[in-house]
């Protein structure tokens, strides 16, 4: 496993796990869901970066998500359109090298999505990424609900720059993900408000962060930080633990 590696969240200054809003420890036995957002949360990448990088064009899309995550673009869905056009043209082999070669879990990922399964939480993976990254990671730690973007191919296996409509619409943005999560919600019969867990880093994982009964920011962007009851700032996913018994 790989240590969080975001160069542009600087978070080393920061005392190591942070809470407020409640005293714990919480009960691990209160909850029924936990939502994930993946890339710089979940995996150690922001995987549409990671593309860019195989087409020369990692600063300017890295730039461009980066600003959208600090909150900065505040219409991630325009911010998305803007980065996949600059992508047009990539071949899958680019896509399956980022997952093969770059993709790794962060510290405690694993541990944590087991611990919340064995507690008898499902697990609720959300994400502006997508579905060819998704797949894995999902499969990988036992995640019972996904929703993310596709991808658009052209007859010779390279990215058009666009995505692929599906039923419940073409981007996964900050209120698809709180939608998701109400939506898992209403499926298993519990209550976001009082039941639900949401892990993310970035802007647009706030929406969902907001309707959890408990919000969670790892190694995140200040604006998510200061919003989070748990604010991992160093060290594994896994330390949430220490707040959940």
């Amino acid at each position: 496993m790989t240590a969080h590696n975001d160069p542009h969240t600087d978070t080393a200054a920061l005392p190591a796990l942070v809470t407020q809003g409640f005293t714990p420890p919480l009960r691990l036995a209160d909850f029924r869901i936990a939502a994930f957002d993946m890339d710089s949360t979940l995996i150690n990448i922001e995987c549409i970066d990671e593309i860019a990088a195989a087409a020369g064009k990692k600063a300017e899309v890295a730039a461009i998500t980066e600003a959208a995550m600090r909150g900065e673009i505040t219409d991630f869905k325009d911010s998305l359109r803007r980065r996949l056009a600059l992508l047009k043209g990539v071949p899958r082999s680019a896509l399956e090298q980022v997952l093969t070669e770059r993709l790794q879990f962060n510290p405690g990922a694993r541990e944590l999505c087991a611990a919340l399964k064995a507690a008898g939480c499902k697990l609720l993976l959300v994400s502006g990424g997508f579905t060819f990254f998704t797949r894995f990671v999902a499969a990988e730690l036992g995640m019972d609900f996904v929703r993310s973007n596709e991808l658009a191919f052209d007859a010779q296996g390279a990215l058009t720059g666009g995505l692929v409509m599906q039923p419940w619409g073409e981007i996964c943005d900050g209120e698809e993900k709180r939608r998701m999560l109400l939506a898992c919600c209403a499926e298993i019969g519990a209550d976001a408000a009082t039941q639900a867990i949401a892990v993310g880093d970035g802007a647009n994982d706030l929406p969902m962060m907001g309707a959890a009964a408990l919000s969670v920011a790892y190694c995140a962007k200040p604006k998510v930080r200061e919003q989070a009851m748990v604010a991992i700032n160093s060290g594994g996913l896994d330390s949430l633990l220490t707040v959940l018994r």
